[in-house]
């Protein structure tokens, strides 16, 4: 592995194809490598018993490991996001080492022609992946914290005419019409990261999602919106965007609108559209590949097979309505 010298995290250790082609040159390599990081210590376990007493499995059963408690076959992906997943562990191995090198994130289309995979299963890989990030919760900021939000969504402009006079007819203006909101906080000490999709955006929500993500005391930093207004339990200073200020001191949103544009440039750049249905899988992937950005390349991937411990994504999961728009035709 190589320390590349160059703009960005420059001090951090980069791998390259070539270099992860040989570290992981056949279907072992990376079922060792996965098998060590979920099972550390080389402590092999049932994943559905958690029984110890554990052994090479027969070579009919189809699966390597064999546990005495339980009386079934395993393998290292039961009991993980990747569970009953056909694709093999080497392929996993690059889907992830290229969704965590692409700062703007990778679509399905790119990773399904250089894995070799379809476009679906690539779709459902990736969206596997992010379940790394699902229900993260970290301690709380202690700050200085910035808080923020933004819209993210198609241009008005780029709608079909049935969609622009659909929004006219429910008397929905320009701007935030026809969009999803998203709420964000940055720790500055830490440059941690957190944010999702809101279903409003009063005080109510983006102080509640505040006070979930921040301890009282801190340093809070917000726009003028009148949202913000009325926290006590915070040192809270404000900057009035709307009269063109926008940096008072320390007093600033910067740091959260790096992330939006990150965030904005990969709807745009990479997915060209974001369903609302799906928002917050993609919203949860960008923050959590910010949160590990000053690791080494190996060891953000390292990360994430430590995130899919413990969870699950079926297909049917995946595509089932939560109420939400998937942004298919009708």
């Amino acid at each position: 592995m190589t320390k590349h010298k160059g703009p960005g995290k420059a001090n951090r250790e980069g791998v390259t194809l070539l270099q992860l082609a040989e570290m992981f040159p056949d279907e072992a390599s990376a079922a060792a490598w996965f098998e060590a990081l979920v099972w550390p210590g080389g402590e092999r376990h049932c994943p559905r018993c958690g029984c110890m007493d554990t052994r090479k499995a027969s070579a009919t059963s189809g699966l390597p490991y064999y546990c005495s408690g339980c009386k079934r076959a395993f393998s290292v992906r039961i009991g993980t996001a990747l569970e009953r997943s056909k694709v093999p562990l080497r392929k996993w191995v690059f889907a992830i080492y290229l969704e965590m090198t692409s700062l703007k994130g990778v679509s399905s289309m790119k990773l399904h022609r250089d894995i070799g995979v379809t476009q679906k299963t690539a779709w459902f890989m990736l969206h596997r992946i992010r379940e790394a990030w699902a229900h993260e919760r970290g301690a709380l900021f202690t700050g200085p914290v910035e808080a923020d939000e933004t819209y993210i969504g198609g241009k008005r402009k780029n709608m079909s005419k049935a969609k622009r006079r659909e929004l006219k007819e429910a008397g929905a203006g320009r701007g935030t019409a026809g969009k999803e909101a998203v709420a964000g906080v940055k720790d500055r000490e830490t440059g941690r990261v957190a944010a999702r999709r809101m279903e409003a955006t009063d005080a109510g929500a983006l102080q509640g999602f505040v006070r979930a993500n921040v301890e009282p005391g801190a340093v809070l930093y917000t726009d003028e919106a009148k949202a913000y207004k009325g926290m006590p339990e915070f040192e809270h200073e404000a900057v009035n965007h709307s009269v063109g200020e926008y940096v008072r001191a320390m007093a600033h949103t910067n740091g959260m609108e790096s992330f939006w544009s990150m965030l904005k440039r990969g709807y745009v750049g990479t997915y060209h559209k974001i369903s609302p249905k799906h928002l917050d899988r993609y919203v949860a992937e960008f923050a959590g590949r910010h949160n590990v950005r000053p690791l080494d390349t190996l060891a953000q991937m390292e990360s994430v097979v430590i995130g899919l411990v413990g969870k699950r994504l079926t297909y049917q999961a995946a595509i089932a309505d939560n109420g939400l728009s998937s942004g298919a035709r009708a």
